[in-house]
């Protein structure tokens, strides 16, 4: 055994395990904010701020109901200047607390990235390891409701290509606790990013998969550890967020005709899972990647480079159904033309076994 496999196995054995689920049901919304109020009640250096976290609870219900339990002084609802309450977070970070900073919308991220990769992401580097920044930036991300080419974006590609930050992103309630508290016990920055259409609101489009089982015990999903949700042995899609929703429901449907698809949660991206990248792509020697990021310079394209690397003739197939390289358009059949939907992962699986 190598010095890397038994240094890796080693950090598998360490990780905390994971709990049944149960059968407590709780949407992702409502997940994410037991998770952040337990931390709270645990730990007063954990707080949050950002615009409308307080008495609107997160516009997307990531803080409802944390503002009456924990008042102003921990909730703290920010004026818009992305750069100031970010920069806020990074001090407070510096000097010992655990902030959970929600960035609105990723797609603002602009205004504010000096904070986030000069400042944030780089400290601990710059420091020579003597200063930890262990704050948790949380940010909406996605399309599908007509929000334009500045709300709909997904970008986890672009946080995760640039050193010095852990990105997660969940697909379900489950997940989402999980992550959040390994998240937020993390004392390295971790960028948590949820898709709006995994949130299991009622104003948003019906998701039967937004609404599963949490524990009700805190717990801790593992960073950089993937999770196959559903066994397959014709084709594998390798996937995370939304697009993992849309990935069972294809495979799901394609089963009644025989066809046998693999699904792989990534869970995070830094740290990423290569080795479970590559025992799926081993297992079936088919893979498709589903990315609701744009596809060029991105995941699908490292996801290739992490099983050729591996092995040059693993695989008999490969392609890719990620976002376009355009801005995401405002009119929904247009919209909808360019997101990975399951019409365009179903007809993609379909070639693939197909070969």
């Amino acid at each position: 055994m190598s010095a890397t496999t038994e240094n890796t196995t080693a950090a598998l054995k360490a990780l905390p395990l994971e709990p049944p689920a149960g059968t407590r049901r709780l949407n992702t919304a409502k997940a994410l904010q037991e998770a952040i109020g337990s931390a709270m009640e645990q730990d007063p250096a954990v707080f949050v701020l950002g615009e409308d976290v307080g008495a609107y609870g997160g516009i997307f219900s990531s803080t409802t109901g944390l503002l009456e339990k924990f008042g102003p002084k921990r909730i703290i609802d920010t004026p818009i200047s992305e750069s100031a309450f970010i920069g806020l977070g990074i001090g407070a970070a510096v000097e010992g607390m655990r902030p959970i900073v929600e960035l609105m919308f990723v797609d603002f991220f602009g205004v504010c990235m000096d904070q986030i990769y000069n400042h944030m992401a780089k400290i601990h580097y710059e420091s020579g390891g003597n200063v930890r920044v262990p704050m948790v930036l949380m940010t909406a991300v996605g399309g599908g409701y007509s929000d334009g080419a500045q709300h709909s974006q997904a970008l986890w590609g672009t946080f995760a290509h640039l050193p010095g930050m852990k990105v997660v992103i969940p697909s379900n309630p489950y997940d989402a606790k999980g992550l959040m508290t390994a998240a937020i016990r993390s004392d390295d920055p971790v960028v948590y990013m949820f898709h709006k259409g995994v949130m299991g609101l009622a104003w948003m489009s019906k998701n039967k998969r937004s609404i599963g089982a949490v524990p009700e015990e805190d717990y801790e999903v593992p960073l950089g550890k993937a999770k196959v949700v559903r066994q397959g042995t014709d084709v594998s899609i390798v996937t995370l967020s939304l697009s993992v929703h849309h990935s069972l429901d294809v495979a799901e449907k394609l089963a009644e005709e025989g066809i046998s698809v693999e699904v792989l949660d990534l869970r995070s991206l830094v740290p990423l899972d290569r080795e479970a990248i590559i025992a799926t792509a081993a297992k079936t020697g088919k893979v498709i990647v589903v990315d609701e990021d744009y596809q060029s310079f991105g995941l699908s394209g490292e996801i290739a480079a992490t099983i050729t690397e591996h092995s040059p003739t693993l695989l008999t197939h490969f392609s890719r159904v990620c976002m376009p390289d355009t801005p995401i358009p405002y009119a929904q059949e247009l919209e909808y033309a360019v997101l990975p939907t399951a019409t365009r992962i179903e007809a993609a699986v379909r070639k693939a076994v197909a070969e």
